[in-house]
């Protein structure tokens, strides 16, 4: 193995290492157990060869925003790491779930009834439950998905109707602001309406999100690097 070799393959450890370092140090500020926080490894565009050192390095979780992509890198990739969990990030269509939830472990886009519906008819049909997280629209913007803060209970009453077990809510607050008070919204959010897991926090405020509850952060650039 040339030297050039050897450096590439220690960057994607150093910088997992220095992830997982700071998600530690951000939890130990809230008198959290770092073991809480699961880091998710945002790998829609990244390569297989990008991701599989990753996985050598040690991450074991991994965020995708699009069937198709899904479909195209990670059969092969799940059929030589089977410990690996894959987690749906983006927008889903409700005519894609079952297709997303045969290769997911976890869904953090659930944010209409009729997504509910198409997640239920899968599980009726056989296919595995995901992990599922209520996307919330918490900076009520309107391009972006999520269900609105007052339309919550009610979506998440008609989840537990259709037989759907939710494990937390998902949001990403407004770009350019102060993410601190979206956090604590969602977090008290949680707790109004009886749910533990918070998916919140990505590579430029994960830190944040860690103090104020986060048990899932989605870290792209910090782990990867910048697109190039």
């Amino acid at each position: 193995m040339t030297g050039k070799q050897q450096r590439n393959d220690t960057a994607p450890a150093a910088k997992l290492a220095d992830v997982r370092n700071r998600v530690a140090k951000a939890a130990a500020l809230a008198g959290r157990r770092d073991d809480e926080i699961c880091l998710i490894a945002v790998s829609k565009t990244r390569s297989a060869a990008e991701i599989e050192r990753l996985i050598a390095a040690g991450a074991t979780d991994f965020g995708e925003n699009r069937v198709q992509e899904i479909q195209e890198k990670w059969p092969a990739i799940r059929a030589r790491h089977p410990h690996v969990r894959l987690h749906f990030i983006g927008r889903l269509q409700s005519n894609k779930a079952a297709e997303a939830m045969a290769l997911c472990d976890a869904i953090h886009s659930l944010d209409r009834r009729s997504l509910v519906d198409a997640i239920a008819r899968a599980v009726a049909s056989g296919e595995a439950a995901p992990e599922l997280f209520v996307q919330v629209n918490i900076g009520d913007e309107p391009q972006k998905g999520g269900c609105a803060i007052a339309d919550l209970p009610a979506l998440l009453d008609y989840a537990a109707e259709q037989g759907l077990a939710i494990s937390g809510l998902m949001a990403v607050p407004p770009f350019d602001v102060e993410p601190a008070p979206y956090f604590a919204l969602l977090a008290e959010l949680a707790v109004r309406n009886g749910l533990v897991g918070l998916s919140m926090g990505m590579s430029s405020d994960f830190e944040i999100a860690a103090i104020l509850g986060a048990t899932h952060v989605r870290i792209g650039s910090e782990l990867f690097g910048p697109r190039v």
